[in-house]
């Protein structure tokens, strides 16, 4: 697995979320609660462009007449037909066996540099000045 630096921590505030490009891939990036997440940017059902799409929760009915609402902000909504996803997992809302995105790991490095206009985690002593948004792919 390769690591890319896509971003500074700062690019991408708690419940923002930033498409960006890994090996010529869309990547979707997205901040929940300090923790980022990353999804391969195309929907499985026609490809629409999840990083587009609606951020929203998970709206359950554990009896009738009952609704809840929870985990505010961690499932995108394909903007095309609606198709929603786990931001953490990239596993369909109604299906997770079957539909799901691509989900890649993703994380904080400190003192990451880029390489000849590639980006890339350095793994050298370095100098900390900023924290990065990294990618593995």
């Amino acid at each position: 697995m390769s690591r890319y630096v896509v971003a500074r921590v700062a690019d991408i505030p708690p419940g923002t979320r930033k498409l960006v490009e890994v090996k010529k891939h869309p990547v979707a990036v997205f901040n929940i609660n300090g923790e980022f997440h990353a999804l391969f940017d195309r929907c499985p059902h026609q490809g629409g462009s999840l990083c587009s799409g609606l951020v929203t929760g998970l709206l359950t009915a554990p009896r009738p007449g009952q609704v809840e609402y929870s985990r505010k902000g961690e499932f995108i909504r394909c903007p095309w037909h609606g198709w929603e996803f786990d931001i953490r997992t990239g596993k369909s809302k109604c299906d997770p066996g079957q539909f799901y995105t691509r989900a890649y790991e993703a994380g904080v490095a400190s003192g990451a540099s880029a390489i000849e206009g590639r980006y890339a985690a350095e793994t050298l002593p370095v100098v900390v000045e900023d924290d990065y948004v990294v990618v593995e792919v």
